[in-house]
């Protein structure tokens, strides 16, 4: 008895031992050595160190800030993002659970009656029916000599966080998302501002001027081409109504609700211009999810290598078992009924037909694809800053440009209505400079809008430690009660 409670403790206590026994086969995971500018091409000028701080604050505008608050906190896709997170914690559990002891246990209860017509007759000794009753105890373990165990877990890992990046990728593509949108929104406003009014001073021009044929003042041309302008400002309101429900529409489903209208703040007039991020491009490499998530692949991918030769060694398994066997269930738990076992086996692979070296090509041609893949995001990233930088400088320089062409329209059709007015000027000069001033309004609303959406893109290529702080954000009161316990851990595994 003693004796064979020493060996069952001896197989609970051996991973101690294999942890560190033996050594994982396969290449260590070196990040690999990557090309990286020493600054941006676009030079950043007042730039401010606000790359980690919730950016879509400095717009000065309530209604945004509290419509992030409600993505964070009912979007499906980061809903779905946190889901699969939690798939990948189980699959670390399921892949470093051999690392341990399997312990088990059974017992049966069987009442058996043979034939007394066989071949061999049955002694009058043996009992006929038979009843027999076991517990038995047992334990296994795979010992991890060669770390297939071991890669696997760092690859499960590995899958683990890259799950985990990919959630704050989707955190980080929502809040530019909810932003730029919001800000088209608001820029659509204007534009529909605009054609209303400027549909209303055209109608009460149209007015005076059927007014003025009348009593034989003015040519019906004029009245025509009075018309005219009406019915070009008048045109262009239900597009632009139509895009205004399409953009709610689309900012409704980001906020997790069912489409419908989406309340306002602050006009794109009122709204503060945010700072430039500061940074430099190593920061890029710490900062964005995605970059993180691939080289987290390209972990996972690199330990998958040495669990795939691990499978051209042997095999080592030791198992034990422990119990009590009986006839008499009164005496199933007496000496005598005692019963146990305890060996080990070794098993390995003489001839496969290439299925292992299969495995290991295809691990290694995987980790080639997942170098690639990390290779190609950080370019890709470097790609967007860049884009994202010279877009806002030029869009910057285009409003700028635009508001000096509104205010000259507006001088020039003011003086035009003055000299039309004193009969210095035919309506065809009005008619000109309105039909250049309208245009140019509508133009002015859609940059101003875009030089906001272009800081967005900023700070969204940019990453941001800020996608930490909005992870909190993410999971509702309502959200936790069908976690099952403990699914939040995020056990790391041996190396």
């Amino acid at each position: 008895m003693k004796r064979t409670a020493k060996i069952l403790a001896l197989l609970l206590a051996l991973p101690l031992a294999g942890l560190t026994a033996g050594c994982a086969v396969g290449p260590d995971y070196r990040r690999p050595g990557l090309d990286i500018p020493g600054s941006y091409r676009t030079e950043i000028r007042e730039a401010a160190d606000s790359a980690n701080t919730e950016w879509w604050r400095q717009f000065g505008d309530p209604a945004l800030d509290a419509m992030i608050d409600e993505a964070l906190a009912n979007n499906r896709n980061v809903r779905i993002a946190a889901a699969k997170v939690e798939e990948a914690s189980g699959i670390l559990v399921q892949a470093r659970a051999p690392i341990f002891p399997q312990a088990s246990y059974s017992g049966t209860a069987e009442r058996q009656r043979a034939t007394e017509y066989g071949a061999t007759p049955l002694s009058a000794a043996i009992p006929n029916p038979q009843t027999a009753y076991q517990v038995l105890a047992g334990a296994s373990w795979e010992i991890d000599l060669w770390g297939r165990i071991r890669r696997l877990t760092e690859s499960a890992q590995a899958n683990l966080l890259a799950t985990e990046y990919a959630r704050r990728g989707v955190i980080l593509s929502l809040v530019a998302s909810v932003a730029s949108t919001y800000l088209e929104l608001r820029g659509l406003d204007e534009q529909l501002r605009v054609s209303k009014m400027t549909r209303d001073a055209y109608a009460a021009t149209v007015r005076l001027f059927e007014l003025q044929h009348r009593y034989g003042v003015i040519s019906r041309m004029n009245v025509e081409q009075a018309r005219s302008q009406y019915e070009t400002a008048a045109s262009a309101i239900p597009g632009i109504e139509s895009r205004i429900a399409q953009t709610e529409n689309a900012l409704s489903v980001l906020l997790g609700r069912n489409p419908g209208s989406i309340e306002r703040g602050k006009s794109i007039l009122e709204l503060a211009m945010p700072d430039i991020p500061s940074g430099v491009p190593s920061q890029v490499l710490e900062r964005r999810p995605d970059i993180l998530q691939a080289e987290q692949q390209l972990v996972a991918a690199n330990a998958r290598i040495g669990a795939a030769r691990a499978l051209y060694f042997p095999t080592i398994s030791l198992t034990g078992a422990y119990g009590q066997a009986s006839r008499d269930l009164s005496d199933l738990f007496k000496g005598p009924a005692r019963v146990w076992s305890y060996g080990g086996s070794v098993t390995g692979p003489i001839f496969a037909g290439g299925a292992i070296y299969g495995q290991v090509v295809q691990a290694e041609a995987a980790r080639r694809a997942a170098l690639l893949g990390y290779q190609a995001a950080v370019q890709g990233a470097f790609g967007d800053v860049e884009n994202s930088l010279v877009a806002n400088r030029k869009l910057v320089e285009q409003l700028q440009a635009q508001e000096r062409l509104v205010r000259a329209n507006r001088e020039y059709a003011r003086l035009s209505r003055l000299q039309y007015d004193g009969g210095y000027a035919p309506y065809a000069t009005v008619l000109q400079a309105e039909q250049q001033l309208f245009p140019s309004e509508l133009n002015l609303a859609q940059i101003r809008a875009a030089a906001f959406s272009s800081l967005v893109a900023i700070y969204q290529a940019m990453g941001g430690g800020w996608v930490v702080e909005a992870e909190r954000r993410t999971a509702s009161p309502g959200n936790t009660g069908d976690r099952e316990k403990g699914a939040g851990e995020r056990p790391g595994g041996p190396r």
